[in-house]
């Protein structure tokens, strides 16, 4: 099935000015952490990887990155990092180094799917969102949810430069609004406008199961595909561009349902 996009965009689209972060660090350099990475490099930005295995298995990726690269750990990306993406499995949440984080605007681009994380009993009655449980594991920090909603090969090529006729937004959630607006520059920089859906209480309306998650960014894939030519489409087929007003209007839309969304299109954190 699909959706007709809107030809107006709304107040929701932003024109921030440049951002003040220089430095990116990413806990997590799996599909949408390098996604990330590569993106901030093109826009000039330095970025410090990390992940669960340590800086040697991040050699290829930080050589292929350049200059503006480098492979650390966690607690030093955090510490490095202007701003600092978290983007792991919701199930390892609990590892993210708070006391290193303290003070920062962490990006959390996590997904809640059961299958791979286990059940979390607050979140499958719904009294909080994964983000919130994300802030309440770190305290002492400004968590923004972004780029949750959009998988890992689309993130990367359908980034556009500010003002492109064909630019895509994402959804922004968050409780504090300067690391809002941080995280807004900061999506500027990387070629996508943001649109605001509220607080972190509100991050649900970008989970997956909502109509903003994933699909509407996707060319509908040909019935009949091998599994070998489904991947092969996946990886080739460019993205569908969904401006600033359509993604409130399906953000708008969205129904709290069970807090289990399919992993059939997983964005790839």
């Amino acid at each position: 099935m699909t959706q007709s996009q809107p030809q107006t965009q709304t107040q929701t689209q932003t024109q921030p000015q440049a951002p003040r972060a220089q430095t990116l660090g990413l806990i997590g350099s799996g599909m949408i952490g390098s996604a990330l990475a590569r993106l901030a490099v093109a826009a000039g930005l330095d970025v410090v990887l990390s992940n669960s295995r340590g800086p040697g298995t991040l050699t290829d990726l930080v050589a292929d990155l350049g200059e503006r690269a480098r492979a650390a750990t966690p607690a030093e990306a955090a510490r490095a990092g202007d701003l600092v993406v978290a983007t792991v499995p919701l199930k390892t949440h609990g590892r993210l180094p708070s006391a290193a984080l303290a003070g920062k605007t962490v990006i959390d681009t996590m997904n809640y799917y059961p299958e791979r994380d286990g059940r979390f009993a607050e979140l499958d009655a719904g009294e909080l969102t994964s983000s919130a449980l994300v802030q309440r594991h770190l305290a002492d920090s400004h968590v923004v949810k972004a780029f949750n909603n959009i998988d890992f090969r689309r993130l990367f090529t359908s980034a556009r430069p500010a003002g492109a006729a064909d630019r895509s937004a994402l959804p922004v959630a968050g409780d504090d609004p300067a690391a809002k607006a941080d995280v807004t520059r900061l999506l500027d920089a990387l070629g996508y406008d943001a649109v605001d859906i509220g607080t972190l209480a509100d991050s649900w309306r970008s989970e997956p199961g909502t109509p903003v998650y994933v699909n509407p960014y996707m060319a509908e894939r040909p019935e009949g595909l091998s599994q070998e030519e489904a991947g092969r489409w996946f990886l080739e087929t460019p993205g569908v561009p969904v401006p600033a007003a359509w993604v409130k209007e399906l953000t708008d839309a969205a129904v709290r349902g069970p807090a289990d969304g399919s992993r059939a299109a997983v964005s790839g954190d």
